[in-house]
């Protein structure tokens, strides 16, 4: 019988506010900003990379290489086979009319999910899922390599990576990060992320107890003084890209980001009702990455037969239907609709990950219920 191990809720909390923030900021929808305090683009990619960092394993270095064919196994083989699916589904809708994505092909399958992944568009938000391994990879053999020369020390290897990060960005505003020179950049750009919680875990968590009235005014004071004295926050971690400040302005917004909502995962994670939810989302965020702006997409098409039908939906656009997959519509131009679009962009992808795990035990012979 195997052990259970206990869960980490307040990590699954996090990983699920962070997954709700990408959905959110799909649709252009700022509810949970904190009116405009902590724009999500200024930090909620680098949660998942946080959170990835925390429950990296030291053990991990004795036997990279069945890490890697792990990493591959949970990241890699189920991206590939979703890659195949909306390669298929681009291609037929091209058919259909469309103008989303690019056809299947040998290249759009196997070698444009590592240079920017919105090939096919229907599932780009998964762009991260390859950088994320190459991240992994990269991690376990540098700290490997440090090991044996006596310098793998957290602090070191933080401090290390943060610098390279901070020269990428220097790099990016001066125009000197494109074409190629992205694919590079992206992981030195991401990799302090990762590092980060690595070093939280290891040195910085036993020390975190400030009491919340002491924690939230501090961390929410410098974010508002990070917000007075810089230019917009938001940047493109894809693209490597719409850094309005400075090279170290970027890193010091994932870190007032990350710590903002780490607290406010531990604070829901005190609370049943609520927790259990946000935990279900924080084990499905793979499948709601994956699957999210495809669920738009479906949704778009019953506003748009309901259009073509019936006087329903008149303002929607038809145009935009055919040829942008971010197209949102808005019923009497209100923001209020974009509710539906969450829950929907987040429930049935929960949806879809019940259903893939069901057939991945099944293929496998495992039975979730003896485990």
């Amino acid at each position: 019988m195997r052990t259970m191990r206990k869960e980490n809720t307040e990590f699954r909390i996090l990983s699920a506010i962070a997954i709700i923030l990408v959905v959110a900021g799909h649709l252009g929808f700022n509810a949970f900003d904190l009116g405009g305090l902590f724009p999500y683009y200024s930090f909620h990619v680098f949660i998942f990379l946080f959170v990835s960092g925390y429950f990296y394993k030291k053990e991990s270095e004795e036997h990279i290489m069945s890490y890697i064919a792990g990493k591959c196994k949970t990241l890699l083989l189920p991206y590939f086979v979703w890659n195949v699916f909306y390669g298929l589904v681009a291609t037929l809708l091209h058919k259909a009319g469309f103008a989303i994505g690019q056809d299947i092909s040998l290249y759009t399958l196997f070698v444009a999910p590592f240079e920017n992944g919105h090939h096919f568009m229907y599932h780009f938000p998964a762009w991260f899922v390859p950088v994320l391994f190459v991240i992994e990879v990269i991690n376990v053999c540098m700290r490997k390599v440090l090991g044996l020369l006596r310098l793998n020390k957290e602090w070191l290897i933080f401090a290390g990576c943060l610098l390279a990060g901070v020269l990428v960005v220097a790099l990016a505003i001066d125009g000197r990060a494109w074409g190629y020179y992205k694919i590079p950049g992206r992981i030195l750009f991401m990799l302090p992320g990762f590092q980060m919680g690595c070093l939280y875990r290891e040195k910085i968590e036993k020390h975190d107890t400030l009491p919340d009235k002491v924690y939230f005014p501090l961390v929410m004071g410098a974010q508002l003084l990070i917000s007075l004295l810089n230019a917009g926050l938001a940047f493109s971690a894809v693209w490597v890209a719409s850094f309005a400040n400075g090279p170290f302005v970027p890193y010091l917004t994932v870190m007032t980001g990350i710590a903002f909502w780490l607290r406010i995962s531990r604070i829901l994670a005190k609370l049943p009702g609520i927790s259990d939810g946000l935990v279900r989302i924080g084990r499905n965020t793979f499948s709601v990455m994956m699957h999210h702006i495809f669920v738009f997409f479906l949704l778009n098409t019953v506003f748009y037969f309901f259009s073509q039908l019936t006087s329903f939906c008149s303002e929607f656009d038809k145009n935009m239907y055919f040829a942008d997959v971010n197209y949102v519509y808005m019923a009497s131009v209100s923001e209020a609709g974009k509710w539906l679009y969450l829950i929907a962009g987040i429930m049935v992808p929960l949806w879809i990950g019940k259903v893939t795990d069901r057939v991945k035990n099944k293929l496998c012979g495992r039975n979730p219920k003896k485990d």
